[in-house]
């Protein structure tokens, strides 16, 4: 296995410890460790750290691949599953924290869930489909909404009352579902799907 598919995996293996590190605790678990007061706190800023450098694997482990020749298929199959499971679990636990609209992140996840049932059936076609820009682009908006969200709109709240977080994460919303729509319409026609 290369060191870019390597790094795809060591992005995968950060999501549990994103959601060790997001407080979602009950009381009666704080009352009895140290530990999970503590992460209770000030766990959502070491879960937005996580969230963060697991993210910024994504970019690193992209550059590898092509500066040294070793894009494959299992990454272009892993690269973005790794990035669909660390934006759904955050999703999931801001939902459950009431830091986003829960239609929010089911038209995300939807969009996600759909994307990948195609990449699926591309590789079952011995076909696989990367990215476009727009989904990059989708991407990058996505992480920034999150980790603003996350950071109660910092560094945003320092400078300005306008919840720029929120703003964020419709812009990415909207991205999501384009770059979704895109990415089908520019590759419907390259699988060969029984009728």
């Amino acid at each position: 296995m290369n060191l870019a598919n390597k790094i795809t995996i060591a992005r995968i293996l950060m999501i549990p410890i994103f959601i060790l590190f997001f407080p979602t605790y009950p009381d009666w678990l704080a009352e009895k460790s140290v530990f999970i007061q503590h992460i209770n706190v000030y766990g959502i800023y070491y879960a937005a750290a996580v969230f963060l450098l697991a993210s910024a694997t994504d970019k690193l482990d992209g550059y590898i691949a092509r500066k040294y020749n070793q894009i494959t298929n299992l990454g272009k199959l892993l690269d973005p599953l790794a990035d669909k499971l660390l934006i759904s679990a955050a999703l999931i636990l801001m939902v459950s924290q009431q830091l986003l609209y829960a239609w929010i992140a089911l038209i995300i996840i939807g969009r996600e869930i759909i994307i990948t049932g195609i990449r699926i059936v591309a590789a079952s076609q011995k076909m696989a489909l990367q990215a476009d820009q727009y989904g990059k682009i989708k991407m990058v908006f996505q992480v920034i909404a999150i980790a603003a969200i996350l950071l109660n709109n910092r560094p945003f709240s320092y400078f300005t009352d306008i919840p720029i977080d929120q703003i964020l994460m419709y812009i990415a919303l909207v991205l999501t579902v384009y770059s979704g729509y895109n990415y089908i319409r520019n590759n419907y026609r390259k699988l060969k799907l029984d009728t």
